[in-house]
């Protein structure tokens, strides 16, 4: 081939990608300028005995975000945050048609035009999965061509390099699959499907890289309310903020922010953050400007209406209180007025968690719960302590309520808990756990959770520093033996805490409550002791 045949070929393939072809013409006319060649990186070419061989020409480099923007455009908005969270886990959801499918689909793309890129999106079931691979098989093809897709592998290979599998965790051994594999992106699609965080927790540990600081790692979820998984998905990313807003990573056990241990370089630093970023229906115009998928779930039963159409977390099937609304009933935090009657109550447990609440009253009757205390492992002597520190400028707290079995002498002569921290300056007062007062106390809330005709607002609210009283109280289930009283297996320290103190008969006026001339049944024979 002679010198400008060479130089005409590689001119004609270079225009176009790698294995294009382009049909050859002949000239209209002898006399036409011949157009110089575009010159060839030397690297591309050999030369050996001053002959010029032509050179393998790459593909120009994909640019998957331009394609994404093209294929698949992000409703402003919820999906548009999701796809722009830089948190290391994030939970998108809410209520039911979102965009949560599409917007997890289209997550890893960001990442899949990478050589090193590698990540795993995951449903519970293999027919759930079924359906996520058919909608990637809609979306990926359109987003990168060239892409690959292995039904053997169950994985997505881009022409760059980058995969995505896609897979399934029904039991919690299915997690060993993954052992001594490493992502830089993780999906889970229907996070409440799982019945404990588990899966999530060890699959965290697959997440890492070599190459993470180019490109990050991410563990990525979408949900609706409900599932059996409802409970501990909500205080992993509902309870501990605002929704929307960046948080650290919480011990869902403790609440506590959870951080580089004793000894590390990074001592009590924080380890990542966590988001909720909520979507509705509304938030995607594709469904909701129709009307017919809003006026299916319009139709559903109250509490399933209220968790896919809302969008709430504090629905529960089965609940005990399912008035409790968090637009109403929680309110911003704001200091109490010293002139505002103050008291506390108590539901006291060293093994499991201790509970204390503080009330104000308001002039108008209406009870605020402005202070929770919510720990484990704390003796009756040390929480007297806590106790008194909490309040110590709330000026006068009036009186305090505390579960009676308290008093109980337990087979020995030394002094009750309650005794004990009475001795401390912690005073109390046993709570009343006469026949039927469980039932008593769950009416009462019930009534004060109602929105007083006059004043136009709730008997009781609670501040937004309360964040484990807010989270309790709507999850808390009914008996299913006796719908009269909530589950006394689930978690209830605080409702009995509340329960304690609302039962006092709490009042604003100047003819409160005076714990000194109070006639009940149980006088206190030792001002010391209380007993």
């Amino acid at each position: 081939m002679s010198s400008k045949n060479v130089e005409k070929h590689l001119q004609l393939s270079a225009s176009l990608p790698s294995g294009s072809k382009k049909r050859l013409t002949k000239s209209k006319s002898s006399k036409r300028k011949v157009q110089e060649p575009t010159p060839i990186p030397a690297e591309t070419i050999e030369v050996e005995d001053k002959q010029t061989v032509p050179a393998q020409v790459k593909a120009a480099e994909y640019d998957v975000e331009e394609a994404q923007n093209i294929v698949f455009k992000p409703n402003p908005g919820p999906q548009t945050f999701f796809l722009s969270a830089s948190e290391r886990e994030v939970l998108y959801g809410g209520a039911a048609g979102g965009g949560k499918s599409y917007a997890m689909l289209a997550d890893p793309l960001h990442g899949l035009n990478d050589p090193h890129f590698s990540g795993l999106l995951v449903r519970h079931t293999t027919e759930e999965l079924r359906e996520l691979i058919q909608k990637s098989q809609e979306l990926y093809p359109r987003a990168i061509p060239g892409i690959k897709w292995s039904e053997r592998k169950s994985q997505w290979t881009s022409p760059q390099g980058g995969r995505l599998w896609m897979s399934y965790l029904d039991k919690d051994t299915d997690v060993t699959r993954y052992q001594g594999q490493a992502f830089n992106w993780i999906g889970f699609d229907e996070l409440t499907q799982w019945n404990s965080p588990y899966a999530w927790d060890y699959m965290r540990s697959r997440l890492r890289s070599a190459h993470a600081s180019d490109l990050g790692l991410y563990m990525r979820a979408t949900t609706n309310p409900g599932g059996n998984g409802h409970a501990w998905v909500k205080k992993m990313f509902i309870d501990p903020s605002t929704a929307g807003s960046a948080f650290w990573a919480t011990n869902i056990e403790t609440g506590d922010t959870i951080t580089f241990p004793k000894g590390h370089s990074k001592e009590g630093e924080p380890l990542f953050k966590r988001r909720f970023i909520p979507a509705s229906l509304f938030d995607n115009p594709y469904l909701a400007e129709a009307g017919d998928y809003e006026a299916m779930l319009l139709s559903l039963p109250d509490h399933q209406r209220k968790q896919l159409l809302e969008g709430n977390w504090d629905i529960n099937e089965g609940a005990a209180f399912p008035e409790f609304d968090r637009k109403i009933h929680v309110v911003d935090s704001f200091d109490v007025p010293d002139s505002w009657a103050k008291f506390r109550a108590c539901d006291y447990g060293y093994g499991s968690y201790t509970g204390v609440l503080w009330f104000a009253v308001a002039p108008d009757e209406q009870l605020i719960v402005y202070r929770e205390m919510y720990v484990s492992k704390v003796t009756a002597s040390d929480l007297a302590d806590l106790i008194l520190e909490a309040e110590a400028r709330d000026g006068t707290i009036r009186y305090g309520v505390l579960d009676s079995s308290l008093w109980h002498n337990r087979g020995d002569t030394g002094p009750s808990l309650a005794e004990q921290m009475n001795h401390k300056g912690c005073r109390w007062r046993p709570s009343d756990r006469s026949r039927g007062s469980r039932v008593s106390g769950k009416n009462e809330i019930h009534r004060r959770l109602q929105v007083d005709e006059f004043t136009e607002k709730p008997r009781l609210v609670f501040m937004d520093n309360c964040t484990n009283t807010i989270a309790q109280i709507p999850s808390i289930p009914l008996d299913k033996r006796n719908p009269e009283d909530v589950d006394t297996h689930a978690e209830d320290h605080l409702y009995d805490a509340l329960r304690y103190g609302i039962m006092t008969r709490p009042r604003s006026s100047i003819w409160d409550y005076n714990p000194a001339k109070q006639r009940t049944g149980f006088q206190a024979s030792d001002p010391s002791f209380g007993y």
